[in-house]
């Protein structure tokens, strides 16, 4: 019996905009469809991966890691054997997501999935382009921003990488709304279509979360797929050769289409692959002792307004605490959680223990800070001297 080619819906990003979260949420919510992930990160160790563990439904949700470099690009060894590896179970899986680095192109997979080797199996469903909401607000991904300037080189890296995602995305999504008004929305919304007039649909996601029929099964990329050929991929339980239809999405929503023709991705349109910046650095610092989770917040939000960092997340081992603690820090904004958990993270320790996850270390903290030639050396030399512990 001939099967179908897997769908596949890639989401791109730039550093800090959510995808991890969003997708969690994602797997979460999609059940029944099996799910198989694919998560690039730029760095030593993978921290979104055991993010998404949490989020795992059993045997219906596979997590793939792959950590160091840009996935698909021109070097990359890793990625063709990882995806004909999941064509060989095609019976136990009806959606492939690929979360590419923040620091890429989703152009190189959607060219690889192009290669004879993949094309029989695969067939892109949609590229969603995940966006910071409040950073879009405030400029910092224009050229001439702080953002887009700090470091000689930057401009090209942050405001044209982070245009080149939009315009190579068919939906964008508008993440972190949630503190937003009305007005600062269609603000936002306009300053996407100026900047990416050929992006089909622009979604909003409150508290990282977006319904998935608006992001599985959408088939824009088959054979004539039109601007509003959203259906329900085939899932289990269905008759054979069966969809459910979308509906009008716009009342899940809430906001507006643009009406555009829709455009195609195709071998012709993107042969461009994206030559990785020298400039952008990531490390991993780790510190054995126990921290103050306080002091560990100011510290990072001292060192990210004085250094140029774009991005810091991991784990930390907090005094007295039974959890680690999540740090997930976008510029000057730290935010923590405790480990497994949705709630913010009070000062004082907690004295509930949650479910242990799969991470990189066991115990202390193991952060990755990302950004444009930063120095190793000088953050955690600064890190020593704020939180009064060794780093390394």
């Amino acid at each position: 019996m001939i099967r179908a080619p897997l769908p596949v819906t890639v989401v791109t990003g730039f550093l800090g905009a959510g995808k991890t979260t969003l997708l969690g949420n994602l797997l979460r919510d999609a059940a029944p469809r099996r799910l198989a992930v694919v998560v690039n990160e730029f760095g030593e160790i993978s921290i979104d991966g055991a993010l998404l563990r949490q989020h795992q439904r059993g045997a219906e949700v596979e997590i793939h890691d792959v950590a160091q470099g840009l996935l698909a690009y021109a070097d990359d060894t890793d990625f063709v054997p990882l995806m004909l590896q999941l064509a060989s179970r095609r019976a136990l899986i009806d959606h492939v997501l690929i979360e590419t680095s923040g620091l890429a192109l989703p152009t190189a997979v959607m060219e690889r999935l192009q290669d004879p080797l993949l094309a029989e199996h695969f067939v892109l469903d949609a590229t969603l382009a995940v966006v910071d909401t409040p950073l879009l607000l405030t400029g910092d991904f224009d050229a001439g921003s702080d953002l887009a300037t700090h470091g000689a080189g930057r401009e090209k890296s942050t405001a044209g990488l982070f245009d080149l995602q939009l315009a190579n995305a068919d939906i964008v999504v508008l993440n972190k709304i949630d503190r937003l008004e009305r007005r600062a929305l269609l603000d936002a919304e306009t300053q996407i279509r100026t900047r990416a007039p050929g992006v089909r649909f622009i979604e909003l996601a409150r508290q990282a979360r977006l319904d998935p029929r608006l992001t599985l099964g959408l088939k824009l990329h088959e054979p004539g797929a039109g601007n509003h050929g959203y259906r329900y991929a085939p899932v289990r339980g269905m008759p054979a050769g069966e969809t459910r239809p979308l509906g009008d999405h716009r009342r899940l929503d809430g906001h507006r289409h643009s009406g555009l023709a829709p455009h195609r991705h195709g071998v012709a349109t993107h042969k461009h692959f994206h030559e990785h910046d020298p400039g952008w650095q990531s490390f991993t610092l780790s510190c054995a002792d126990p921290l103050d989770a306080v002091v560990l917040s100011q510290a990072l939000t001292a060192i990210a307004g004085s250094e140029p960092l774009i991005r810091v997340k991991g784990y930390a081992g907090i005094k007295g605490a039974a959890n680690r603690l999540l740090i997930q820090g976008v510029r000057t904004r730290i935010e923590t959680v405790w480990q497994n958990s949705a709630d913010p993270a009070p000062p004082e320790a907690p004295t509930e223990p949650l479910t242990e996850v799969n991470l990189p270390a066991a115990d202390g903290t193991q952060l990755v800070f990302i950004g444009y030639h930063a120095v190793r050396s000088r953050i955690a030399e600064q890190l020593a001297t704020l939180t009064g512990r060794h780093w390394s």
